[in-house]
């Protein structure tokens, strides 16, 4: 009996083979194997590749001014801009008016206006995360003055601000616009963090904290926090996507980095050169096709987050 009872608790048992089956496919049933956030992360993922791998593959120095010739079309393509030009292996996504490479503008370009967001976000994020705990759980007078203080952040136009101060700076560095940025980045995660944690706090598994001594400390960012992990990321994700606008906007009038490409940069030159009246569309084109891409796959992300974060987000999308 007991040698008939060890065969069948046996791998060769059908039972046993099915519940290894089903724990090998459980390892896989997770909502972060989530379509839209993978393909999101893919696009980004190729978009920082590209930037970063591009420097090892193609002379960067290019997208100096006065290093490649003026205003040649991308290749296989013929222009007349001063005499009859056709693009070149050498420059194949063509060149504009200053003698700078298409390419090596985009390689420099692209990894610069999604750095200004990260930053902007993260700290953003970072202030928004502190003020919406404290807001949210302590409460009584520190809950009013937070809330006082965003609420008047928020009803400051941020772009008509952001534009005066940076008409004032003489030099503009990418870590200088993206922290100004985030000066008005971090209003909307307090409020909807804290609204968050007003839910949360009398969950019962934050009482029975209370109940063990935990400290306040403790309980925000080691009970409650980890249960947000999918929401704080989506609203990262989107406070990144409106700081890569924010800054897009300033750089097209003219009040970015100067001497470091960046994609709204790119665009601002474009229409200096008046690139739409002399059909340079590659001037101008390629990277707004870019921002539009970058912007798409971030979009995926911050969907694919909410749909972790709200069940009947992802039971509605199956």
């Amino acid at each position: 009996m007991a040698t008939a009872q060890i065969q069948e608790s046996g791998p060769s048992n059908p039972a046993v083979r099915t519940a290894k089956q089903m724990g090998r496919f459980n390892r896989w049933d997770t909502p972060w194997l989530n379509t839209k956030l993978l393909l999101g992360v893919g696009i980004i993922a190729l978009i920082l590749l590209f930037g970063i791998f591009g420097r090892l593959f193609w002379d960067t120095k290019l997208a100096l001014t006065g290093k490649s010739p003026l205003n040649l079309p991308p290749v296989g393509l013929t222009t007349t801009l001063g005499g009859k030009l056709t693009g070149t292996w050498a420059h194949p996504l063509g060149t504009e008016s200053s003698g700078r490479d298409m390419l090596a503008l985009i390689i420099v370009g692209a990894p610069n206006s999604f750095l200004i967001g990260i930053i902007a976000s993260t700290v953003g994020m970072g202030l928004g995360i502190l003020l919406g705990f404290t807001s949210g759980f302590v409460g009584g007078r520190a809950d009013d003055i937070i809330r006082l203080l965003s609420d008047v952040a928020i009803t400051i136009p941020s772009l008509l601000v952001l534009i005066v101060i940076q008409s004032l700076l003489r030099q503009v560095e990418i870590t200088t616009i993206a922290l100004l940025i985030s000066l008005f980045a971090w209003p909307t995660p307090t409020r909807l963090i804290r609204a968050q944690v007003l839910t949360m706090r009398e969950s019962g598994y934050v009482q029975m904290a209370k109940l063990s001594g935990a400290s306040t400390f403790s309980i925000m960012f080691r009970e409650i926090m980890p249960n947000l992990i999918p929401y704080l990321f989506a609203s990262f994700i989107g406070n990144a996507t409106g700081a890569i606008l924010a800054a897009v906007g300033l750089e097209t009038l003219g009040l970015g980095p100067q001497r470091i490409p960046t994609l709204g940069g790119t665009i601002y030159f474009a229409i200096q050169g008046a690139a739409l009246l002399r059909n340079m569309w590659w001037w101008w084109g390629i990277p707004t096709l870019l921002l539009a891409i970058m912007f798409v796959g971030l979009l995926l992300i911050n969907l694919g987050f909410d749909e972790i974060a709200n069940p009947r987000l992802r039971q509605s999308s199956q």
